[in-house]
């Protein structure tokens, strides 16, 4: 059960992803689609391909035709389930993607009639498939589909105002699938862009595939100080970005107050990770900032129910639902991260302007699944009566985890949904009270590990 995460499934290949298992999966996600045709793509890992094989398998076993895109980017893969195909519109997409995760990884993210399919409803389906025997295979039905020149066209037309910049564009595609598609949109556009590890490679031979990790920008930072204006970094399946200039790495946050300069009265979604700056500036910008749960799945659900014109997780998650329809995109937020710099933004001025706070990165402390929200309750619990030497706290939020907000910033601690860890980060407008925030959150969670 393991596998059954709370935005997708993502497990080991054979080890866990074998082909019983998967086929099954097939097979009982086929049974809860109500339509007949899903759209299925996949990653540069070299198991994708024979995973994708055994889905179908399941898939058709239960009933269901597939539209067979091949190797695409994830955001590819969501785009496809908005487009007609020689008359037909996919009731259900699936993504076999590992993401991020080191190579040995893989999974599924699955889209049902444009919605994603997270939660309980996947967790329903693990009780259901480990239940369940080996069904009676049927006749294979795939049809291929070019969802990716469709991508490509798309983009180009949408963003045809760019051509003519002049600024140097470096990017960094770590080997995974956002190489198959950026420089074809870039060449489109007449672009001056230049890539690295652009080739896919599921063994991800120069780096990790994870733009959030400050080690793995090490090679695109070097090319960006020699021959670029602007650089970009992507996740393994591309829907995660990294934005770099030669004075900031742009983390997610500050990227949707960037994004929303040129969107009026912007209804914008954050998750809780997020910095308070980014909050309350859009609040004195006139738009209406919205705190939710992390993950991708829990934001695109949020926004369509306030109608936000946009989300953002600080890893690079950046989702649009402003021109676009709604999904996390890297690709499609860089073309529109190249639309302010052709406007004359600069990226770097604007940054400047907010007031100056200083934040950790995430960091991660070790537990188990079962303990970490045992943890997080005892956190709560114990933050009903703090120790006298406590900070003041003003506001207690309980929206995923706990952020507590002091009189000078905040401390999150929050578990995490797809790893046994608990999460926490801090910010403050004090160095020294940032310290402070973090050793006293740091030492609630060791009372709460004794306590348990």
């Amino acid at each position: 059960m393991s596998i059954y995460r709370e935005y997708d499934i993502r497990g080991i290949f054979e080890k866990e992803l074998n082909e019983a298992s998967v086929v099954r999966i097939g097979y009982a996600l086929g049974k809860r689609i109500k339509g007949e045709y899903v759209a299925v793509g996949y990653d540069a890992r070299s198991h994708s391909p024979i995973l994708f094989e055994y889905l179908v398998r399941g898939l058709n076993a239960g009933g269901k035709k597939i539209l067979d895109m091949g190797m695409v980017p994830t955001p590819v893969n969501y785009f496809a389930n908005y487009q007609e195909w020689e008359g037909i519109t996919p009731d259900a997409s699936v993504m076999i993607t590992g993401s991020h995760n080191p190579s040995e990884y893989n999974g599924f993210k699955i889209t049902i009639d444009k919605a994603p399919f997270f939660g309980e409803d996947i967790y329903e389906l693990g009780q259901e498939v480990e239940s369940m025997d080996m069904p009676r295979e049927t006749n294979r039905s795939v049809t291929k589909i070019d969802a990716l020149s469709r991508y490509v066209d798309f983009m180009v037309k949408e963003f045809s105002h760019l051509r003519g910049m002049k600024e140097r564009i470096v990017y960094d595609c770590g080997n995974g699938v956002a190489g198959i598609v950026t420089q074809r949109i870039f060449d489109g556009l007449g672009l001056n862009a230049r890539g690295i590890y652009t080739d896919p490679d599921g063994t991800f031979p120069n780096h990790h595939p994870d733009p959030s990790v400050e080690h793995n920008l090490k090679d695109i930072k070097k090319l960006l100080k020699k021959e670029g204006d602007i650089a970009f970094a992507y996740d393994g399946d591309a829907d995660r970005i990294a934005v770099l200039t030669h004075k900031n790495n742009i983390k997610g946050d500050m990227m949707a107050l960037l994004y929303s300069l040129k969107i009026k009265n912007p209804v914008v979604v954050g998750e809780v990770k997020c910095s308070q700056v980014m909050y309350d500036e859009l609040e004195r910008r006139g738009g209406r900032a919205v705190m939710y749960k992390t993950g991708h799945s829990n934001l695109k659900v949020k926004m369509k129910e306030i109608g936000a014109d946009l989300a953002c997780e600080v890893s690079g998650h950046v989702f649009f639902k402003n021109r676009y329809f709604g999904y996390d995109d890297a690709i499609y937020a860089t073309l529109r991260m190249l639309e302010l710099v052709q406007d004359g933004i600069d990226l770097d001025a604007e940054l400047a302007k907010l007031p100056e706070i200083f934040s950790t990165e995430e960091i991660k402390i070790e537990t188990t699944e079962v303990q970490k929200f045992k943890i997080i309750m005892k956190v709560k619990e114990l933050l009903k009566n703090p120790p006298k030497d406590f900070p003041h706290i003003r506001e207690i939020i309980n929206v995923d985890g706990v952020r507590v907000v002091f009189d000078k910033g905040w401390g999150l601690v929050r578990a995490s949904n797809t790893t046994p860890v608990l999460v926490t980060r801090f910010e403050s407008t004090s160095k020294k009270e940032l310290k402070t925030y973090e050793n006293v959150l740091n030492a609630l969670i060791e009372k709460a590990k004794q306590d348990l």
